[in-house]
């Protein structure tokens, strides 16, 4: 009889796997790429914890100890990352490499409720594959010094604003809001818009001379002062005298001076830097800007390369390049356009006063990568974004462009003119890119001219100015001025623009800011009540100061401690001088169509529109919308400029329904020569006038 044996299986408890944790799903299908099976990859979806917003947030009391709960409808997931952190071998925390990065991390650790002896921190530039890896083998503890720095600018934000809001609410309207960086942007815009209601036009004149020598070409002239000495032309008789002295003498060549001019190219993005060039060169919001930015920065789908990061870490006002970085790019350069297009050695870095340097510029990730290769993976608004960035920095690291010079001084008795001409010698850095201030770099030559040489006089004109107002700001310019005079940082630009705008106290008209009546009152009182919050070096100083943290020079709540008190006094006083403030809304002539008054213009989340002034009883509300000064093709209505509910531009009829006209481009009024359908208007730096019947007639037109 034979005997039977049993052998049991022993089952091994699954490998404990190391936990990722990163801020969005696109930066965790990234990281999936590089890290292999033993890692898990997770998005906390942003912020976990945050101050209520129901309340201030900060035991003044205790120490001005902030008081954090879960955001809202983030229980599911945090519960969850807890049970994926408890069964976890190491919890890495992959964060953006920022304070706010490093503050996220530590909500994390305490939301999960894991061990800080089982976490570690990592963080990368640039999301490839050896930044990702090299993070993990350095991996360090949290630096709460960064952690204390947002802390103080959150809870220094928080006491500001939810100390002037309810003010505000209560003296002028509900839903106003002040906080300590918008309100200097404000005052900025406000500033810049009574400078130009109170300037005076000064009348000033100049004098073009058109002249030809022995070589017979013509070329101009500027008149410069008499005795060579610089002469301001303030009137027609200073003018006219000049002209009389001039028709009375030879006009001769003194002197000629010929060199070379070289223009280095600029530095690689800052946060700024892309901000100013995204918005004059693409026509980009700076919210826009940054949205597209962290797209390229998180991952995308290359065709050929999978989900990659395509840009190095978008929130820096550092210019400095890696070893690496260099060596790529200038490898690329030598590839592509030779050696007399590369520098030698790694451009010299000057960091302004207020860098903080704490990251690399914005470049490419992976050079290799042109924007042609990438195009068919990137939406048009990312491969734009994306080819401003990598031809930037590939222009950084080529040689000056060279241009032949020549300046002429041409006296007519005792009254001189110059000329001056240059040529493009040498591309250089302008093979690549060039920004608006290259464009506008005019080249034109003059003809061979000797000293002594009797030039003629073939037409002198003439011209009457008046100097012009400062302009008003740009979400471009006043991105630049904001840093230059150190207010926020480069994470807060776009949300500060963005904040402004959405409160009604500034409105974007082609392009401009213009203060609104809302926001000249919101700035007059915090000007007269809170000169210290709306104070740039003030604000300029407080930015230091929290840098001053960072470095661990400073604790923290020394600033709330020293602040909060003086603070809170004078809004004590204001809330007890400042009196109601009555903001009407502005009237129309559009009637409603349900009781007949005239409809008023509102702020909405979404900008302004049209409502009717009796509500709640009547409460008609509609877009507000702006007319395209043309003509409806259909009908002879008015055309309106329109938006999607995704915010993209068309035209239509002011009587749609009735008329179902619509087009993507702006109609001109005008009929086609051709085939007698209306025209439309393409393109944006080049106009062009073309047929709307585009693909049977073909007609088409430059402006």
């Amino acid at each position: 009889m034979s005997k039977t044996t049993t052998t049991t299986k022993k089952t091994t408890a699954p490998r404990a796997k190391n936990l990722v944790i990163v801020e969005s799903p696109a930066k965790a299908k990234t990281l999936k790429k590089f890290l292999g099976s033993g890692y898990k990859i997770e998005a906390s979806m942003g912020h976990v914890r945050d101050l209520p917003k129901s309340e201030l947030g900060i035991f003044v009391e205790q120490d001005f100890e902030p008081k954090y709960i879960t955001i809202r409808g983030k229980g599911d997931l945090l519960a969850k990352l807890r049970k994926e952190a408890k069964t976890a071998k190491t919890v890495y925390l992959a964060t953006d490499p920022d304070r706010e990065g490093e503050a996220i991390s530590w909500h994390l650790i305490h939301a999960l409720k894991v061990d800080p002896e089982k976490t570690a921190r990592i963080t990368f530039n640039e999301i490839t594959e050896t930044a990702v890896k090299d993070s993990i083998k350095n991996a360090r503890p949290l630096d709460m010094k960064l952690v204390d720095a947002q802390q103080a600018r959150r809870t220094l934000d928080r006491v500001v604003g939810y100390k002037i809001s309810p003010l505000l609410w209560k003296k002028v309207k509900k839903g106003l809001s002040a906080g300590r960086v918008q309100s200097v942007a404000l005052k900025i815009i406000c500033d810049r818009e009574e400078e130009i209601e109170n300037f005076i036009p000064e009348e000033y004149w100049t004098i073009e001379a058109q002249v030809s020598g022995a070589a017979k070409k013509k070329f101009e002239a500027r008149y410069h002062g008499k005795n060579d000495k610089k002469t301001k032309l303030t009137c027609k008789e200073d003018t006219d005298a000049v002209l009389a002295d001039v028709s009375k003498s030879e006009l001769v060549v003194k002197d000629v001076k010929k060199s070379q001019r070289q223009r280095r190219p600029q530095s690689p993005f800052t946060t700024s830097t892309l901000q100013q060039d995204a918005a004059r060169e693409l026509g980009f919001a700076t919210r826009k800007t940054m949205m597209i930015a962290q797209q390229l920065y998180e991952g995308v789908e290359v065709a050929g390369h999978g989900t990659i990061g395509l840009v190095s870490y978008i929130r820096t006002d550092s210019v400095r390049i890696s070893d690496e970085a260099f060596e790529a790019g200038k490898a690329h350069i030598l590839e592509n356009f030779g050696a007399d297009f590369a520098v030698k050695t790694k451009p010299a870095v000057k960091s302004a006063r207020r860098t903080q340097d704490a990251h690399e510029a914005i470049r490419p990730t992976y050079v290799h990568i042109t924007p042609e290769e990438a195009m068919a993976s990137l939406s048009k608004d990312q491969h734009k974004l994306y080819r401003l960035i990598w031809r930037r920095f590939i222009a950084s690291l080529m040689t000056p462009a060279v241009f032949d010079t020549v300046a002429v001084k041409i006296a007519a008795g005792d009254q001189f003119f110059n000329a001056s001409g240059s040529i493009l010698k040498f591309e250089g850095y302008k093979k690549v890119y060039m920004n608006q201030e290259d464009k506008e770099e005019e080249t034109n030559s003059l003809p061979e001219i000797a000293v002594g040489e009797v030039l003629k006089l073939l037409k002198i004109t003439p011209s009457q100015h008046f100097t012009q107002p400062p302009p008003r700001y740009s979400e471009a310019t006043l991105v630049k001025t904001l840093e230059e005079n150190g207010v926020g940082r480069p994470s807060t630009y776009a949300p500060t623009i963005a904040t402004i705008t959405a409160r009604g106290y500034v409105s974007k008209e082609q392009k401009n800011l213009h203060p609104t009546e809302l926001g000249g009152v919101v700035n007059n009182i915090m000007a007269e009540h809170f000169d210290k919050i709306v104070d740039i070096d003030f604000t300029a100083k407080m930015e230091e100061t929290l840098d001053a943290v960072e470095e661990g020079e400073v604790a923290w709540k020394d600033i709330l401690r020293n602040f909060y008190y003086p603070f809170q006094e004078t809004v004590s006083r204001a809330e007890e001088s400042i009196g109601e403030v009555e903001i009407r809304d502005e009237e129309t002539d559009i009637p409603c169509e349900h009781c007949g008054r005239l409809m008023v213009i509102k702020f909405g989340r979404y900008g302004r529109f049209l409502a009717c002034p009796g509500f709640p009883d009547c409460r008609n509300a509609k877009p507000l919308l702006e007319e395209a000064g043309v003509d409806c093709p259909a009908c002879q209505a008015k055309v309106m400029i329109k938006k999607t509910k995704k915010g993209r531009v068309y035209f239509g009829c002011e009587k749609n329904p009735e008329c179902e006209f619509m087009s993507w481009n702006k109609p001109t009024g005008d009929k086609c020569p051709k085939c007698g359908e209306y025209l439309i208007e393409k393109g944006t730096k080049t106009k062009k006038i073309v047929c709307s019947n585009e693909k049977e007639c073909g007609y088409r037109a430059t402006t």
